[in-house]
Parts: C-alpha cells; sequence; structure tokens
C-alpha cells in the first residue's frame, strides 16, 4: 500500500478541520425565535428536518423521491407528535460540514443525520443531544484481494473519509496510538467517499460499521469481493440534535423517540395501537394517553404519542423497516431486556 504524509502533520490536519473554530461559531446567526421553537414549527405547519443526501436505511429517497430510513422515522415521529400527521415534515439534506451551521442558523429545527454525541459537541457548540436511537463503532472497509484481515494490516493505505466527522478524528487517533501511517483522502460527503473508494481513489472506506454495511448492501458493485474488518476503533452514539435554549423543544424531541422505544418494549404496535388504548397496563395507559397529561407537559396534545405508534410504528418496527432488509442485525440496538442498550426512562 502507498506510504503517507508523516502522521504528526495528518494529525494536525485532521483535528483542526475537525470542529470549528470559536471566531466562526461567534459569527453564525442566531436562529429565530430560538427560545420557542414549537411555536415557530407550528406556525410554519411542517418540521424542517435536517437529514443525510443519501444513506441506505438511514436517510434516502426511494425511486419515488420519498425520504425513508430510520432517522427520517424521527422526524416523520415529530411530525406526527406535533400536528397529528407525520407527513408534515420538510427534509433538508446537509453535509458532515454544513450541518451544525444549518441547525446554529434555524434553517432546520432538528438534526438527524447519524450525528454522533461526543463532549466537543455538546460543549461547545450550542447545541443539545437528545436521546441515542443508535448504538455504532467505527469500522474499515477493504477489498477481499487486499489481504488485510484486521485494521492493524493497514499500515501505509489510502484511506477516503469524510471531514468535519467525528470519524477522521478517530481515525487519526488510531493510527497514531499503533504507530501506524496513513494517507487521508478526504471527501466532503459520504455518497462520494463511497463511490471514490469504489472506483479506487483510495484502498480503504471508513465510516461507522452500520453505514459501511447498509451501503455495501445497496449501493456498492458486487459486495462479495469487498469485507468489513472485524475491528471496532470507537464509540459512535448517534443521537439527534437541538440547539440549546429551547428546553421544551428539546424534551418533544427526547420523549418522541423514548415513546418508540416504550411502545417496543411494551408491545404497542402500529397495527394494535388503538386496540392497546383499552389495555389495564398503567404504562401503556399513560404513553397512549389514556390517563395522565403528559402530552400538555410538552405543549402537545394527550394523544401525541399514539399518533406517533399508530403512524411511524415502535423502534422496533421502524429497524425492521429501514435496517433489517439490508442484513443489519440489531446486536446491541436491541432492547435491555434483551441484552441491548436502548433503555427510555420510565414514563410515569
Amino acid at each position: 500500500m502507498p506510504s503517507c504524509h508523516h502522521l504528526p502533520l495528518a494529525v494536525a490536519l485532521l483535528l483542526a478541520s475537525a470542529l470549528p473554530s470559536p471566531a466562526s461559531a461567534q459569527t453564525q446567526p442566531p436562529p429565530p425565535s430560538s427560545s420557542d421553537t414549537l411555536t415557530v414549527v407550528r406556525s410554519r405547519g411542517v418540521v424542517n428536518c435536517g437529514v443525510n443526501r443519501g444513506v441506505p436505511g438511514f436517510a434516502a429517497p426511494d425511486s419515488t423521491g420519498i425520504y425513508r430510513g430510520l432517522d427520517v422515522d424521527v422526524c416523520r415521529a415529530l411530525a406526527a407528535a406535533i400536528f397529528g400527521d407525520a407527513n408534515k415534515v420538510s427534509y433538508r439534506p446537509v453535509t458532515g460540514q454544513t450541518r451544525f451551521p444549518a441547525l446554529q442558523s434555524g434553517e432546520i429545527d432538528v438534526l438527524t443525520m447519524e450525528v454522533t454525541w461526543t463532549f466537543a459537541r455538546d460543549a461547545g457548540l450550542g447545541v443539545n443531544f437528545t436521546a441515542i436511537n443508535y448504538y455504532d463503532g467505527q469500522g474499515f472497509l477493504v477489498r477481499r484481494s487486499a489481504g488485510a484481515r484486521s485494521a492493524r494490516d493497514l499500515d501505509g493505505a489510502s484511506i477516503c473519509v469524510s471531514p468535519g466527522s467525528a470519524t477522521e478524528l478517530t481515525l487519526a487517533d488510531y493510527f497514531r496510538q499503533h504507530r501506524m501511517r496513513f494517507t487521508p483522502v478526504v471527501i466532503e460527503r459520504g455518497d462520494d467517499a463511497a463511490q471514490a473508494y469504489v472506483n479506487g481513489r483510495c484502498d480503504v472506506l471508513t465510516t461507522d460499521r452500520g453505514l459501511l454495511g447498509a451501503r455495501l448492501s445497496a449501493t456498492i458493485p458486487r459486495p462479495e469481493e469487498h469485507v468489513i474488518l472485524p475491528d471496532i476503533v470507537s464509540k459512535e452514539p448517534y443521537s439527534p440534535v437541538v440547539r440549546q435554549g429551547d428546553d421544551r423543544w428539546g424534551d418533544i424531541v427526547r420523549w418522541t423517540i423514548w415513546a418508540m422505544i416504550e411502545a417496543e418494549e411494551y408491545g404497542v404496535t402500529a397495527a394494535n395501537a388503538e386496540a392497546m388504548r383499552a389495555s389495564d397496563h398503567p404504562t401503556v395507559q399513560r404513553l397512549l394517553g389514556v390517563v395522565g397529561d403528559f402530552g400538555p407537559m410538552l405543549g402537545l396534545r394527550p394523544a401525541w404519542a399514539f399518533d406517533i405508534i399508530r403512524q411511524v410504528g415502535n423502534y422496533g418496527e421502524s429497524y425492521d423497516r429501514n435496517l433489517t432488509p439490508l442484513g443489519l442485525e440489531r446486536g446491541i440496538n436491541r432492547l435491555w431486556r434483551d441484552g441491548g442498550l436502548l433503555y427510555a426512562p420510565p414514563m410515569r
């Protein structure tokens, strides 16, 4: 594999590009009515949702131009909670470098784009993460013909990576830790990076393993000629993101996700949600708005979660609809009772 620049220089460049400078962050215009996003959204009539330009299973337009995916279902669930209509969403495609400015400026109301929850983003960008809806870890996709069996075999490789991402930093950290060299091939959009790998511009494609699996199943020709190495070199908890300064809006996004997780745990589905309103289980009654004032606490209708489940489904239904067909097993994204990490705080 080809040699690369000296690692300290590569690391410095990666670190410098990964986060906006304090000056650039300060020049972001304040979002309109940032302290009352719910009122703005209701007045507009749609949720402006920042999504990826095209990652199968997470967010991508189908053959008719309709966006579908796990992240898209979060947007649809929000619309169902707010309007009682899951279709009242305007999808705004963003990239790794435009996503946070779009949120900070008020162009989008929520960012649902496989965004990893990190310290620097949470504390330094004026945004709040809400609830983890997918757990992943960074991996590496290589051609079988290269003969690599693990990431430790990638010394000297050229690696396609998206700029301004946690993936870029982790890549530099991993190679520095193991005293290895690499040549970064930095490409803005994830789908363009995948195409560059297919075209032979780099030896390796790195991003989170779920995204690699989705691309390998859906967009990379002759998938049998490629392999995702077994190494998982990072923790990548995905969470929808909102602006700081509007706690109610953050709570709405957070509890939208948790309502879908809670619904799966208690067996409430799109098909049986109406019938389950007659359940005598206290948690199900609260979830579906039969008892309590949980919706009004958020500024929503009592049946907010019922509308989410009836129109979008529970978390498991969303996963099975979007990711299972791509061969992505639930793994650690199973419910806590099934040995996974997904866990919603009690609704009481």
